[in-house]
């Protein structure tokens, strides 16, 4: 009859429960975007199943999650855990309860915030399978929107390793050069001929993994880095391109 113990008792329970499951694989779960004013972050939350990745409450989790990482700034996931969710628990706590009550692991894999001086565009494709945050810069005019727009979908669907060429690393680049160059003489090709090859397939390669440097989803005659020109001329400068981050759940994960 003492409620106060009991409570207790099924906290204490519910907590070894969730350290039970913190063995296991969480490769399901969704990508969450959430933007406040100039401030905003994408966050993935991985839970066991698709079944329990659907449910409202696991968005709600995704929420507050997202709420704490805006307000208190965390380096990654290891620093998040020890700060607070709204009723004053650890975020570790807080996934623990949860955990309890949805009968699954849940864990925070990873999030990228941006705090612009512009404006933030987000997209979330097939209810959280695949999320991209994008940081503009310039007046978050409805144009401006609308280019910012094509802009995650662009990244959403052709998944571009990098932003632009420099950041192509000179070991990476040295590396993709030796590859082509071998695939050029395996082709029988002399190898004089072969290295005046790797400069054209190198393009080739800019163009498969360097967004800006992408053929235009929309219009495959122009790169993104010139329809982003373009709008820009059309807004009269008032929109550029800054950064963004791409996640898909689960990608990495090996699943049993």
């Amino acid at each position: 009859g003492d409620m106060e113990k009991a409570m207790d008792l099924l906290r204490e329970r519910g907590i070894a429960k969730a350290e039970k499951k913190a063995s296991r694989i969480a490769a399901e779960g969704i990508v969450y975007a959430y933007i406040k004013d100039k401030k905003g972050v994408l966050v993935e939350v991985n839970c066991e199943s698709d079944f329990v990745a659907k449910n409202p409450q696991f968005t709600a989790i995704a929420e507050e999650i997202s709420k704490v990482i805006l307000a208190e700034k965390p380096a990654d996931a290891e620093a998040l855990a020890s700060c607070k969710v709204s009723d004053g628990n650890t975020v570790e706590n807080y996934l623990k309860g949860q955990t309890a009550v949805i009968g699954e692991k849940i864990a925070v894999r990873r999030f990228t915030a941006y705090e612009t001086e512009g404006f933030l565009a987000k997209y979330i494709h097939l209810g959280g399978k695949l999320g991209v945050l994008v940081d503009m810069a310039g007046e978050e005019t409805e144009a401006a929107k609308e280019a910012a727009h094509e802009l995650t979908l662009q990244i959403a669907f052709t998944k571009p390793a990098y932003l632009s060429e420099d950041e192509v690393s000179t070991e990476t680049l040295e590396k993709e050069k030796e590859v082509l160059k071998q695939q050029a003489i395996n082709e029988g090709k002399p190898e004089a001929i072969a290295e005046k090859m790797v400069l054209g397939r190198i393009k080739k390669f800019y163009e498969e993994n360097c967004l800006l440097q992408q053929p235009f989803v929309k219009d495959g005659s122009m790169s993104v880095e010139q329809y982003m020109n373009a709008a820009a001329k059309e807004l009269g400068g008032k929109v550029k391109f800054v950064d963004a981050v791409r996640f898909q759940t689960g990608e990495g994960i090996e699943k049993k």
